[in-house]
């Protein structure tokens, strides 16, 4: 009869950090996001973007480009999967290429938009 030696199981704290490094991973690798002058905060289905002004600012999301052309008074205009668009603050999200771009605020040193997937396409 052979005798085989068994590896322990691993403990659960080995486990466990083993997961979250997983998760923290994946995390990362499904945002997909990028950005020159801009943060970014995205989940699975929207990411908010926050541009600074004065430079030129864009941001990479979703596998589209996010740009801030210009922003006057309370009305921004930016560019997002090759189309321009102008935004007020207040106003409904506006389609474009399957997402839904709102203007969350705008100040005199930042912009920040929301762009969503939309539910729809």
């Amino acid at each position: 009869m052979t005798n085989r030696r068994v590896s322990p199981s691993p403990t659960p704290v080995r486990r466990i950090a083993g997961l979250l490094a997983g998760l923290t991973l994946g995390a990362a690798l499904l945002a997909g996001c990028s950005a020159e002058g801009a943060s970014t905060d995205c989940g699975l289905d929207a990411c908010t973007v926050t541009f600074d002004r004065g430079v030129e600012a864009s941001a990479s999301i979703f596998g589209v480009e996010a740009k801030l052309v210009g922003a006057q008074g309370d009305q921004v205009t930016v560019e997002v999967a090759g189309e321009q668009l102008t935004l007020t603050s207040g106003q409904q999200a506006t389609e474009v290429g399957g997402f839904q771009v709102s203007l969350d605020s705008v100040t005199d040193q930042q912009v920040v938009i929301r762009v969503a997937h939309n539910a729809t396409s």
